[in-house]
């Protein structure tokens, strides 16, 4: 058997798939992402099979829809009864390490397949955190929010409380560049998953990354003519609970994104220094990089924010591969994938015998070399009487939005960005025919029985129609962290 590769995976949260300097976004700086995408693949149409963080990243450790891994929701558990990429790498014979952001539920403390992990997590418990136990030891003592201040402050951009060589992004970067560089003299084959926070909101970039963008050069977000017709009740509701549906404040929005583009250009720093590292030890050539993110983020376009939607804004995300003889060229593949494609990729890629493991993913390799007949891929995404449930084809994106009773159908090659719903017009209702049973029969496939609460017969089952309430004070979120108490004597008593 040839030498098996080693697999480097760096994972973002919450970033667009239009903010790599090498595909296209004129104004952002990625220099590493670059260097990925020109020697590497790049999949320019990677979407996530569910558009919110514990769904999707069960969705990659298992290589699994939802309707399959039972997580539909952040409060949903992951399953236990079936092996994760990490475990079957682990199994193997692979050194298999986390480092940063797992986001596992309900055990946060838990090694679903890891040999061992370095944690950090969006909202870090004092108990069980390896970041914040460092933080302590500098003297830091306890900081409750060291990826930025949350709550009312949510969306409003800041600058972090720690100097960078302290933040939480560098403190991922330098465990990562650590590891590798000690398993340099090892002959065994190890996997490395290196995820980060940023850019999840809030966008707490540190000195001096906050004024690499300066937010007067930066364009406004995207809100075409038909905006408020395009949006669904999750759109809706996800702008009262964070507190972004009370006018636009065009300053604020360019401030955001520059904001935004900061945390994602520290990451991308972050990302430059493991590169080097792989090259410095002369692990590189041996090397399968992926890098990618769970989701996207709305970031104004649509005047919405957040996730949970079917628009590409966080639906789609980048993904970019490199290994020599496997992922190079600087190609570019636009056929449909998926974050379910991970777990078989890097599974074909160490040569590990999978045929006992049941995933809905594709290799890769064999999406970019055309050896795949898979069509489309799906998203979805349910909690509390919403559901959404989204299918994707080269030439299309079709989208059921369950509260509001209501298709979406949008022509990828005519109108990549969004702007109307052909699902109403007369010349449309072949393709919305075809896109719709295509959803139902992939919702039918689950097992056992089907994912029966999305479908009754041969069409979409009726719920009751959501509205947001028009009080604007209802449904509003705080988003501090759990056991939070204000504790100000002859203030707050």
């Amino acid at each position: 058997m040839p030498e098996r590769p080693n697999i480097l995976f760096i994972l973002t949260d919450q970033q667009r798939a239009d903010t790599v300097a090498a595909l296209g976004n004129p104004i952002i700086k990625t220099p590493a992402l670059d260097r990925l995408a020109n020697h590497g693949v790049a999949f320019t149409s990677a979407y996530s099979p569910s558009p919110v963080c514990v769904p999707a990243r069960c969705c990659l450790h298992y290589g699994q829809y939802p309707m399959n891994t039972g997580c539909y929701d952040n409060a949903w558990p992951m399953p236990t009864d079936r092996p994760s990429f990490m475990q079957a790498l682990t199994d193997s014979g692979y050194r298999t390490h986390g480092i940063g952001k797992c986001h596992f539920t309900p055990d946060a403390k838990a090694l679903r397949g890891f040999q061992s992990r370095e944690s950090l997590e969006e909202v870090p418990r004092r108990d069980s955190d390896d970041y914040t136990h460092m933080l302590e030891e500098q003297g830091w003592g306890e900081l409750p929010e060291p990826h930025g201040v949350r709550g009312e402050m949510y969306y409003v951009p800041q600058v972090s409380q720690l100097p960078a060589k302290l933040h939480p992004t560098q403190w991922v970067g330098d465990r990562s560049v650590d590891f590798i560089e000690k398993q340099k003299k090892t002959r065994q084959p190890w996997m490395l998953y290196s995820s980060y926070v940023h850019p999840h909101p809030p966008f707490a970039p540190p000195w001096p990354w906050h004024k690499l963008y300066r937010s007067f050069n930066l364009p406004l977000p995207h809100v075409p003519h038909e905006w408020e017709s395009l949006l669904t009740y999750i759109n809706r509701n996800q702008n009262r609970y964070k507190g972004r549906d009370q006018g636009i404040d065009r300053n604020l929005l360019r401030n955001i994104k520059a904001h935004y583009y900061a945390c994602i250009s520290f990451v991308d720093y972050q990302v430059g220094r493991l590169l080097d590292a792989l090259d410095a030890t002369g692990q590189r050539d041996n090397t399968l990089i992926l890098f990618s993110s769970d989701h996207g983020e709305l970031l104004g376009d649509f005047n919405s924010f957040g996730k949970r939607s079917m628009h590409d804004a966080c639906a789609r995300v980048p993904m970019l591969a490199s290994l020599p003889g496997r992922f190079e060229g600087g190609r570019r593949c636009h056929k449909p994938v998926s974050l379910v494609d991970i777990m078989p990729t890097f599974l074909a890629a160490a040569g590990v015998e999978s045929k006992s493991i049941k995933t809905d993913g594709v290799d890769l390799a064999d999406t970019l070399n055309h050896n795949s007949d898979r069509k489309a891929v799906h998203a979805q995404y349910r909690c509390k009487g919403t559901a959404i449930y989204t299918t994707v084809t080269e030439d299309w994106k079709y989208a059921y939005s369950a509260p509001d009773q209501k298709e979406f159908l949008f022509s990828r090659k005519q109108d990549p960005i969004e702007t109307r719903n052909y699902a109403g017009l007369p010349d449309s209702d072949d393709t919305l025919e075809r896109l719709r049973t295509m959803t139902l029969d992939w919702l039918k496939s689950s097992l056992p029985g089907g994912e029966s609460t999305a479908y009754e017969g041969d069409d979409w089952k009726v719920y009751p129609k959501l509205e947001v309430s028009p009080d604007p004070n209802q449904g509003l979120l705080t988003q501090d962290r759990p056991g939070y108490v204000l504790d100000l004597p002859g203030y707050s008593d």
